[in-house]
C-alpha cells in the first residue's frame, strides 16, 4: 500500500504519536489542500493506512492544481477513499456532500517562488483562504486547520525564545512578504470568519520541516540543497558563513502536531510547531549530514551565492534568530522525539533508494 518501508513505519509512528485522539477521524469526512506537497502528502499517506489498515472509513476530498500529478504522486496506493478536485484556488470551491474537517495545506513556500511568482504565491494564501473558509460555513465543519508559517513573525524582538504573542516588523514592499505578509492576512481571515461566521479556525505556525517527501530537485532551501548534495555524492556547497541557526522538525513530529491542534486545540489560536530540541547552525547541520554516508568521504565547502539566482532571501531574519517557543502546543499533550541526525537519515536513505 505504501512503497516505502521508511514512509510505512513513519505513518504508524505519527499514529502511535497522536495516541486515541486519532479515533475522532473515524467515519469523517476530511477536505485537504495542495494534497501532493511535502507535508501534505503526508496526511494522504496517513489516510490510507489508517483505512487500509484500521478499516477508519476516512473519505478524503483533495484539492490540487493536477489530477495527474498527484495521481503520480500516490502510485501504488489504495485512493478509493479519495476524490479528487482540481482547483487552483482562485475561484470559489464546490462540493456536494458533508465536510467535517477542513486543511489548507496549499502555498507555494519555497523562496525559489517570490521574485519571480509572487501572484501565484500570495492567490492561495488569500484568496484560497476565503474560498475554503466560504465552503466551511456552509458545511458547518468540526475544524478548519490552516497552515501558516513561522514567517509572520516579520523580524521579531531580540529574544532567546518568541512565542505566539511576539511580532516585529515587516516590510510590505520586500518581494519576500508576498509570501509572509499574505500568510498573515490568512491568519487574520480566519480569525474574522470565526468572529463574524464561527467557524471554529485553528492556525499551525510551521517551521523548518523535512521530510523524505522533499523535492531536492526544486527546492533551493538550503537543507534541500544540502540533502541534494549527500544524494548525489557530491560536497555540501555552503552560501554564508553558516552561523545562521533554525530549529528542525521531523516530519512525523510535525503530522502529529497539525492533527492535535486540529483536534483538540482553542478556535482562534496559532500554534508554533517546531522541535526547540534541536535548534542547530546551518554548518553543524552540513557537518551532520556529510557524516550520515561517511563511506562517500564528502566534505562541506563554502562559496558565494550568484547573483543571478532566483532564491531570495528573507532580509528580515537575523542570523541569531531568536528560538521559536512550543509550549503553547506541548500543553496540548504533542510532544517531539525525531533528532535531526536521526530524521536525516531516514530522508536520505529514502531519496538514495528511490534513485536506486
Amino acid at each position: 500500500m505504501i512503497e516505502s518501508e521508511i514512509l510505512f513505519r513513519d505513518i504508524q509512528e505519527i499514529e502511535q504519536n497522536i495516541g486515541v485522539m486519532i479515533e475522532e477521524l473515524k467515519g469523517t469526512t476530511l477536505l485537504l489542500t495542495g494534497a501532493y506537497g511535502m507535508i501534505a502528502s503526508y496526511i494522504v499517506y496517513l489516510c490510507a493506512y489508517l483505512n487500509n489498515y484500521k478499516s477508519y472509513g476516512i473519505k478524503l476530498i483533495v484539492i490540487v492544481r493536477s489530477r495527474e500529478k498527484f495521481l503520480k504522486k500516490f502510485v501504488g496506493v489504495n485512493l478509493g477513499f479519495v476524490e479528487i478536485l482540481e482547483n487552483d484556488l482562485s475561484s470559489a470551491v464546490e462540493f456536494d456532500g458533508d465536510i467535517d474537517y477542513i486543511i489548507h495545506a496549499a502555498s507555494l513556500a519555497s523562496p525559489q517562488h517570490y521574485a519571480v511568482r509572487p501572484i501565484e504565491v500570495f492567490m492561495p494564501n488569500l484568496f484560497g483562504t476565503k474560498f475554503l473558509l466560504d465552503l466551511a460555513v456552509k458545511k458547518n465543519i468540526r475544524s478548519f486547520l490552516l497552515f501558516s508559517t513561522g514567517d509572520v513573525y516579520g523580524f521579531p524582538p531580540q529574544k532567546e525564545f518568541i512565542d505566539e504573542s511576539d511580532y516585529g516588523v515587516m516590510d510590505p514592499l520586500d518581494i519576500h512578504s508576498c509570501y509572509s505578509e499574505s500568510k498573515r492576512m490568512a491568519e487574520t481571515i480566519c480569525k474574522s470568519y470565526l468572529q463574524q461566521k464561527n467557524v471554529p479556525v485553528k492556525i499551525a505556525r510551521i517551521w523548518h520541516t523535512y521530510a523524505p517527501s522533499m523535492d531536492i530537485e526544486n527546492d533551493p532551501r538550503v537543507f534541500a540543497s544540502f540533502v541534494k548534495n549527500i544524494v548525489n555524492n557530491e560536497d555540501i556547497v555552503m552560501y554564508s558563513d553558516g552561523s545562521s541557526k533554525r530549529c528542525f522538525t521531523y516530519i512525523t513530529d510535525a503530522i502529529a502536531g497539525y492533527l492535535t491542534i486540529m483536534l483538540k486545540g482553542k478556535n482562534g489560536e496559532a500554534y508554533n510547531v517546531c522541535n526547540t530540541s534541536q535548534v542547530l547552525r546551518m554548518d553543524e547541520l552540513a557537518n551532520i549530514l556529510v557524516n550520515i554516508k561517511p563511506e562517500l568521504n564528502l566534505k562541506v565547502v563554502k562559496k558565494q551565492r550568484d547573483s543571478g539566482e532566483s532564491y531570495t532571501e528573507n532580509n528580515l531574519a537575523p542570523k541569531l534568530y531568536p528560538t521559536p517557543c512550543n509550549n503553547k502546543l506541548q500543553s496540548l499533550g504533542w510532544k517531539p522525539y525525531v533528532e535531526v541526525s536521526n530524521g536525516f537519515e531516514r530522508v536520505i536513505d529514502y531519496l538514495y533508494n528511490r534513485q536506486s
